[in-house]
């Protein structure tokens, strides 16, 4: 029988096990989908796609929705969803929630139909997952460079939710923090802040960095600007794929990187959970 007050949580990974549990605890039902070895706390309901979408009216996809673009992101199933017709038409008369939802539109024209909203696009969301982002970032560079984050000169590439809340983060623990921007205003507002501010066009011309934070979506280390590097310098890219660094460049110059994606999933979990949780629970209200 079909509750408007169920939500079925399909795929994902320890943000969607909080968010199922979340959502449990607050007393509506939960069931959970591509979760085979996970025993959840609380009265979620592991069953199956057919079984749960009937049940549901409130469908919840995983963060990205789709890593390939053909099949599931579901980390804790061997089982393999197929994102096609036959999908999409399960999904028809429902309300569906997901995470970068660009690639499940193309997997079929079913989707044109369909209720859909993507909490990925809306701003508390982002703004509220800049924080474990920037935790999980701050907690890279203490593993993986060899002195005090504390002292050491940090770069910090954009000054959008992740670079305010990333600086802020470093200047509170002693990092000598330069951002590089290319507004006008956002150079205002990071000599403003205390920090350094340098364009982007003009990127390691003259000062040397212990450790590099990029959040800008664009190829930013290219070779030309990875030439000028020191090759101790760690560079910790958190922008989304295909990334802003040259990889293959940046290896054979001996500059260790490290493509830190998915961080409150990895560092903070039950915190992204309810961050997805409540971005839903607040477009369901408006």
């Amino acid at each position: 029988m079909l509750d408007i007050n169920s939500f079925a949580i399909i795929g994902g990974d320890k943000r969607q096990i909080a968010l199922a549990e979340s959502i449990a605890g607050d007393g509506y039902n939960a069931y959970a989908v591509g979760f085979d070895n996970i025993n959840f706390r609380g009265k979620v309901q592991k069953t199956t796609l057919v079984d749960a979408v009937e049940r549901c009216v409130n469908i919840i996809l995983p963060l990205p929705v789709t890593t390939d673009g053909h099949t599931l992101n579901m980390v804790y199933s061997n089982e393999k969803v197929i994102l096609d017709d036959g999908f999409a038409e399960l999904m028809k008369n429902k309300q569906v929630f997901g995470g970068m939802m660009g690639k499940l539109y193309q997997t079929s024209e079913v989707w044109e139909s369909i209720d859909t909203f993507d909490y990925y696009t809306r701003e508390e969301f982002a703004v509220q997952n800049a924080i474990p982002t920037s935790e999980g970032a701050i907690e890279i560079a203490i593993h993986e460079y060899p002195g005090t984050i504390s002292g050491s000169n940090c770069l910090v590439v954009g000054f959008g939710r992740i670079g305010k809340t990333l600086s802020r983060m470093l200047h509170g623990i002693g990092a000598n923090v330069t951002v590089a921007c290319r507004k006008p205003s956002d150079l205002a507002w990071v000599n403003s802040f205390g920090y350094t501010a340098v364009k982007t066009e003009e990127l390691c011309e003259q000062n040397s960095y212990d450790i590099i934070f990029n959040t800008a979506p664009a190829m930013i280390f290219n070779r030309r600007i990875l030439s000028k590097l020191q090759p101790e310098t760690l560079i910790i890219d958190l922008s989304s794929m295909p990334g802003g660094v040259d990889f293959e460049t940046a290896k054979k110059l001996g500059i260790k990187t490290v493509h830190a994606l998915s961080l409150p999933g990895i560092v903070a979990p039950k915190t992204a959970g309810e961050i997805i949780k409540n971005t839903i629970y607040h477009i369901m209200e408006e």
